[in-house]
């Protein structure tokens, strides 16, 4: 929704200018602006947060609660750091276990997400 605003914004900048000058001289700069803030409002929080997240997987241990990108939540039993591979136990009772690959993980289960669902 900004970035619609930003471009009819330098839309109509090149628009005040006088007829048949110009042109792409006049309509680079507002562009150069508005990829600019694009990347600082939108790339670069992205990447930050997908480092992160690589960082905390990375660092995965055993008895580290996760839930995997098909909903299954679990318990590492087991990294495989050299063939990006964890073992989940997901039920306590029976000690079912599932392998995974270090990439089905989607989410990292911590302490304040442990007391915010009591």
């Amino acid at each position: 929704m900004i970035m619609h605003g930003l471009f009819a914004m330098a839309l109509l900048f090149a628009a005040d200018e006088k007829p048949g000058g110009g042109g792409l001289s006049q309509l680079l700069p507002p562009l150069i602006i508005i990829f600019i803030l694009f990347w600082f409002m939108i790339i670069r929080p992205q990447k930050k947060k997908e480092q992160n997240f690589k960082t905390m997987v990375a660092n995965l241990k055993k008895n580290d609660r996760v839930v995997t990108i098909g909903g299954i939540h679990g318990t590492v039993a087991n990294v495989q750091r050299e063939i990006d591979r964890i073992t989940l136990r997901i039920d306590e009772t029976t000690g079912t276990t599932i392998r995974v690959g270090t990439g089905a993980i989607a989410r990292i289960i911590t302490e304040e997400d442990k007391s915010s669902d009591k």
